[in-house]
């Protein structure tokens, strides 16, 4: 299930300040986030896996199995791997891929079929 992360500043007189889903504290800081219907701190809205800040890597958070995930750690545990449709070799979730037609192929792998030029050079 993916959820959207919103940030906005706490109320300037303090009226309305809000407890922390993450760490039960009062919200004092300037600003705040609000995801899966409750309020965090900046710092305790995290990725359950690689800890990184979900404010700061975008909009979005992923929940699964009640961990609270980075797009990167949701495709990479969850997501749907497919096989390349050139070397028939597992393509991951979270790597970007060449599309052609219902054909999908790893970056590297994508090639004219008459010749096999390769369309993008890998560094």
């Amino acid at each position: 299930m993916t959820m959207d992360v919103s940030k906005s500043e706490t109320s300037k007189n303090g009226s309305t300040q809000q407890e922390c889903h993450g760490c039960r504290k009062t919200i004092k800081e300037r600003y705040l986030l609000k995801a899966l219907d409750a309020y965090w701190h900046e710092d305790c809205l995290k990725c359950n896996c690689c800890d990184c800040r979900l404010g700061e890597v975008g909009s979005t958070l992923y929940t699964k199995a009640n961990l609270i995930l980075c797009r990167r750690d949701y495709l990479r545990l969850f997501g749907n791997t497919g096989h390349c449709s050139a070397c028939n070799k597992p393509i991951p979730a979270f790597e970007m891929v060449m599309r052609a037609k219902t054909n999908v192929y790893h970056l590297e792998c994508f090639a004219c079929q008459q010749c096999y030029h390769r369309w993008l050079r890998m560094p």
